[in-house]
């Protein structure tokens, strides 16, 4: 099978939103007006990002999973995206499936495949997804990291710790029943993009980021880009990580897979304190939990404690790719 069949019979399909799709130089696409186009890349590399054994099917989710968490960080609706593909070689076998889960989360959330490229090497899937963001009376509704005030809540979307549990699973390091870990298994390889919460939050947050490398290294990029620091409730915080594996690691284990586990693809945001109600509401329309963690203060800087406000002398690092 060469490069052209293996696109036409995997990748091709018919234009739905898209002015033109798969088969030019170029996609064309036609953003709706009033809206700017919301765009972001992501990378997974087979040994960096993912394990040999996955299935599938399971990775063609996460690969465009992980870019529609960007456009729920974003507040914007998923329209298109791309996809560059390095394979060893064409396995039909490997291929159908991988495929199939890869466009049967594009088809969930209205993004078609619109374009990309494949060639022989390494297994490297490159996704570049493109959303869209309403403008109202000239102004963006996009939701940046730049936006959080001194006062302001701080609150997570779902669960944390969950994929950082199963790969300690997978290293060795860590020892939990079958049930626990399917759960945990299924969290790290096919992770739920709280797109409907970001869309929900347009007006309402203040700031957000998706959590990809650790609660504490993602929201350190709004800390940042706001010049704020925070303060964080590690009760709370730990409590997110999933209820059935209680007991089954010890307190510290529990607090580092919460707040510096990485891969759980969650939303962090900032909210001011009088739109707690605005906050719920979304939550409920969009379906997602949301936990609220923290608050946000004006001097720069993290600052954990726990449930009676003492201060918790801990560190975590976060994941970085080149530290």
């Amino acid at each position: 099978m060469g490069e052209f069949d293996l696109i036409a019979r995997y990748f091709t399909r018919k234009p739905a939103r898209a002015a033109l799709g798969v088969g030019d130089d170029c996609a064309l696409l036609q953003p709706r007006p009033g809206t700017q186009l919301a765009i972001s890349s992501d990378m997974l590399v087979e040994g960096r990002h993912f394990l040999s054994t996955v299935n599938p099917a399971h990775l063609g989710h996460k690969a465009l999973a992980v870019n529609l968490s960007d456009l729920a960080a974003c507040g914007a609706e998923p329209l298109a995206f791309t996809l560059a593909l390095a394979l060893p070689h064409a396995d039909e076998a490997w291929l159908a499936p991988f495929s199939r889960g890869l466009l049967a989360l594009a088809d969930a959330h209205g993004c078609e495949l619109v374009g990309g490229d494949t060639t022989r090497g390494p297994l490297n899937i490159c996704i570049t997804v493109f959303g869209e963001v309403p403008v109202v009376a000239g102004r963006s509704q996009a939701l940046l990291r730049s936006g959080a005030q001194p006062g302001d809540d701080v609150y997570v979307s779902g669960t944390l710790g969950d994929a950082r549990l199963a790969l300690e699973v997978f290293r060795g390091h860590l020892s939990v029943p079958e049930a626990t870990f399917a759960t945990a298994r299924e969290r790290m390889e096919q992770p739920t993009p709280r797109v409907a919460l970001g869309q929900a939050l347009r007006g309402i947050a203040t700031a957000a980021v998706d959590v990809s490398d650790g609660l504490l290294g993602d929201l350190g990029h709004v800390l940042k880009a706001s010049r704020v620091g925070v303060r964080i409730d590690t009760t709370v915080a730990a409590g997110l990580v999933m209820a059935q594996a209680e007991g089954m690691f010890t307190a510290q284990q529990r607090l580092a897979f919460a707040l510096a586990g990485g891969d759980d693809y969650e939303l962090v945001f900032t909210a001011p304190r009088n739109a707690r109600d605005a906050v719920a509401a979304a939550s409920a329309r969009s379906l997602t939990p949301v936990t609220r963690i923290g608050v946000i203060e004006a001097e720069p800087g993290v600052r954990l404690v726990d449930a009676a406000a003492t201060p918790v002398d801990a560190a975590f690092a976060s994941f970085d790719h080149f530290a």
